[in-house]
């Protein structure tokens, strides 16, 4: 169980040192594989509510998130890459990584979708400052929840669970990355 442990703590460190430095697929296959699982996930998440088309074609623009690995063992991590959307276009690749601390133990699989209902906010994001506090909530994406959805700063954010079961007590944060395609 101890080697579990710390293989999982490995991991996660391993992946914020390896995932921060490769925002964009390096080749043309990897960023079209990248784009085919935007595109399923962003289909996902239509279906879940089926109202998210409206709010998405009044946003600015969204950065959507196919899959975010999430581990963790007392210090926990999660990375994933996505593409960003401002009007409905893609304009470049981004990433995720996100630090924990606190009583925490397992993994799992998610999707994550950020709405930004103002330019600033937008603009905020593709300027590299972009990050999410502890205190930052998701909403996890189902019928309505759109219509429902409370933009804090400019921003909505919506997921979607995929496979995994994570007990999580912890303080952390998101912390994005942004590189136009």
């Amino acid at each position: 169980m101890k080697s579990t442990l710390c293989l999982i703590a490995g991991f996660c460190v391993l992946a914020f040192v390896m995932g921060g430095c490769n925002t964009a697929p390096k080749s043309a296959e990897a960023k079209a594989d990248l784009h085919d699982d935007v595109t399923a996930a962003l289909n996902k998440f239509k279906r879940a509510d089926s109202d998210l088309e409206s709010l998405l074609n009044k946003s600015q623009g969204y950065a959507i998130f196919p899959t975010i690995g999430k581990g963790g063992a007392l210090i926990g991590g999660a990375y994933g890459k996505g593409e960003l959307f401002e009007k409905n276009q893609m304009i470049g690749y981004c990433d995720v990584t996100q630090a924990s601390i606190g009583l925490q133990l397992g993994g799992q699989k998610f999707s994550e979708l950020i709405v930004f209902e103002s330019k600033a906010a937008l603009d905020n994001f593709k300027s590299g400052n972009f990050a999410f506090s502890a205190q930052a909530s998701a909403v996890a994406a189902t019928a309505g929840a759109s219509k429902a959805a409370k933009f804090e700063g400019g921003v909505a954010v919506f997921t979607l669970g995929e496979a995994g079961l994570m007990y999580e007590a912890s303080v952390g944060g998101q912390k994005f990355d942004y590189r136009p395609k």
